[in-house]
């Protein structure tokens, strides 16, 4: 049985509720990686309330040996503003402490620590910011989003959508994990989920179950009957026989009248992927593209003329396999640090292209992070640039903002064995 160390969100009829909203993944060098999601429900006295989740993956934080195994620990910050960002409304600080049983079960990829806070928050728009700090290393990350809080006074309403990692009964009580990353695993095939319906009377609907790309196109749906009670209804709901490529998708939810009229709606935004792929990849036509600092051309070209999304994705994953340092373990760390280089490019090098396609960007992802950056934006009579010192190489990358606006070149370019991704 995996080891996975969370806190059990336990869900009972008249008791707690848990779920949804937009997830955001951070992820900087030198920084922890963690997943959120802000989900609106109704509490037991008919409140607006806002549950915020944190899951940190075991591989983020730092543990040290303790007498019965392995220890670690981080805070959680929740920071709730009105939506002019400035004036405080709330804030939440808590610690999580965590202790395993054994080295492997503390560097496991799979496992991770959940926690989760409750706010009651009229409805409206608020600045929420999170921050995340390992006990042991001080390493810090935060991330901030622009959350919505329902009004689900009127009758009947529906709560956010909360997707589930997984769901078993003790003692006839319902626990449930919910997924906060919102990636759903393509070999399971499934879409597992829980939301609420208020209501003022008893009543008997229809709801239904969209799934659509991220650009609003209906590729799935699913429907049946409900009755509904008098003050909150429990769903919990399965999707089955799902066939999604990677990227980017909605599951929006539609309750519906005796008269077919949709009176209520929600939605979920996920993500959907395969196994082995970082979730860093979220296009299977770009990731190969991107491939253009450490494929050849033949490769380029055989991955490209795969005939449909899975072949191309069975091939790529082939392209990776071979590339694997370590083929005995489940971890394929040139493909996971390759694909990193790549966010980081994207998300500090775009300019008039993506950043993985700019000279700072081509040069970051073969040879990794500079040792040195020596900045000059304001030098008398001459445009600004940076040099990158890479000591290990004893080579220096000058790059010009030709233009002003930040639009760095590349002064002069790699050449010969420079020219090949370095791991």
């Amino acid at each position: 049985m995996k080891l996975i160390n969370i806190f059990i969100i336990i869900i009972i009829f008249a008791g707690l509720i848990k779920g949804q909203n937009n997830k955001t993944y951070i992820y900087t060098p030198g920084q922890i990686k963690y997943y959120e999601d802000f989900t609106n429900f109704l509490d037991n006295n008919g409140e607006a309330r806002l549950d915020v989740f944190i899951q940190v993956p075991f591989t983020e934080i730092q543990f040290v040996r303790s007498s019965d195994g392995y220890t670690s620990g981080y805070s959680v910050t929740v920071s709730i503003y009105k939506s002019d960002k400035k004036t405080l409304v709330i804030e939440k600080v808590w610690n999580e402490k965590i202790r395993i049983a054994t080295f492997e079960g503390s560097s496991s990829k799979t496992n991770y620590n959940l926690s989760y806070r409750s706010f009651n928050l009229n409805p409206g728009k608020y600045f929420i910011k999170t921050t995340v700090t390992d006990s042991e290393s001080q390493r810090e990350s935060s991330s901030s989003n622009e959350v919505e809080v329902k009004d689900l006074s009127a009758k009947p309403s529906m709560s956010d959508i909360m997707l589930i990692s997984k769901k078993t009964t003790v003692d006839n009580k319902d626990k449930v994990i919910p997924n906060v990353s919102g990636n759903i695993s393509e070999s399971e095939g499934k879409i597992k989920l829980y939301f609420e319906i208020y209501s003022d009377s008893l009543i008997q609907s229809n709801i239904e179950y969209d799934v659509l790309t991220n650009d609003r196109k209906l590729i799935l749906e699913k429907s049946g009957e409900q009755l509904l009670n008098k003050g909150k209804t429990q769903i919990y709901f399965t999707i089955s026989d799902t066939v999604l490529g990677i990227g980017h998708y909605f599951l929006e939810v539609k309750l519906r009248n005796d008269k077919e009229s949709v009176i209520a709606t929600t939605l979920k935004p996920f993500y959907s992927r395969w196994v082995g792929l970082p979730t860093s990849v979220e296009n299977i036509d770009d990731a190969i593209a991107q491939l253009e600092y450490i494929a050849n051309p033949e490769e380029l070209d055989y991955m490209k003329a795969g005939k449909n999304e899975d072949e191309k994705t069975h091939r790529f994953l082939e392209f990776w396999k071979k590339k694997d340092p370590s083929p005995g373990n489940d971890e394929n760390e040139v493909f996971e640090e390759y694909y990193r280089r790549v966010r980081f490019a994207n998300e500090h090098f775009s300019h008039y292209s993506e950043g993985w396609k700019s000279d700072r960007g081509m040069v970051y992802i073969i040879l990794g992070a500079p040792n040195n950056i020596d900045r000059h934006p304001f030098e008398y009579d001459s445009k600004p640039y940076v040099i990158w010192q890479y000591y290990e190489l004893n080579k220096n990358f000058t790059f010009v903002d030709q233009t002003g606006f930040g639009d760095y070149r590349l002064l002069t370019p790699l050449y010969g064995d420079l020219f090949r991704y370095r791991y």
